[in-house]
């Protein structure tokens, strides 16, 4: 929307101060130009458009995995694509068991084999992702809890903040140590 508007010139202060050879009065008109942009992302140094990234709107990655015995593991997100982390500081995790108790949970590589870690091939699957955090000396794992008590038959959601930000391929190790056999559902909400 186009308007104007009064403004002071850029030399206009000589003129109020009584100097006699400025060209112009104190104020000049402006025309003013308001138009509303929209950011949706930008080209980068290859020339490819990359769009910015939104936080999820809804829990995906949908996984399930039946009748796990006490002491075992599963992996997961499995057969519904990689869990990127690009671009994501947070996510939260929401498990469902059918038994409650005790479970151990770990961040891994994703579990998917024939997807390259950028451009390293062969991946190693499932090894557990490290970091280094605050100048330490030694790298420790990104998640690693060895006990997390989970409610049976609910969506138990757990947040984690920051330690698996710009991940590239993610995904997580749980263990049953609930005393009996459970059936797991996972899925996983991605934030910014």
């Amino acid at each position: 929307m186009a308007g104007k508007r009064k403004a002071y010139t850029p030399f206009s202060t000589s003129s109020e101060a009584g100097i006699t050879a400025a060209p112009v009065e104190g104020f000049i008109e402006v025309t003013q130009d308001v138009r509303p942009t929209i950011d949706t992302g930008f080209v980068n140094k290859q020339g490819n458009w990359i769009g910015h990234t939104t936080s999820d709107t809804e829990f995906s990655f949908y996984g399930k995995d039946e009748e796990i015995a006490n002491g075992a593991a599963v992996t997961t997100p499995v057969n519904t694509g990689t869990l990127s982390m690009i671009g994501y500081s947070d996510i939260q995790i929401a498990i469902r068991p059918t038994n409650g108790g005790n479970y151990a949970i770990q961040a891994i590589m994703s579990s998917d084999g024939d997807i390259p870690y950028y451009n390293l091939r062969p991946p190693d699957a499932a090894v557990i992702l490290r970091i280094w955090e605050d100048q330490s000396a030694t790298s420790e794992s990104a998640v690693n809890q060895s006990a997390e008590a989970l409610t049976a038959d609910v969506w138990n959601i757990l947040m984690i903040q920051g330690r698996l930000k710009n991940q590239a391929r993610c995904g997580f190790k749980i263990t049953n140590n609930s005393g009996d056999i459970a059936t797991i559902e996972t899925m996983f909400l991605r934030l910014i």
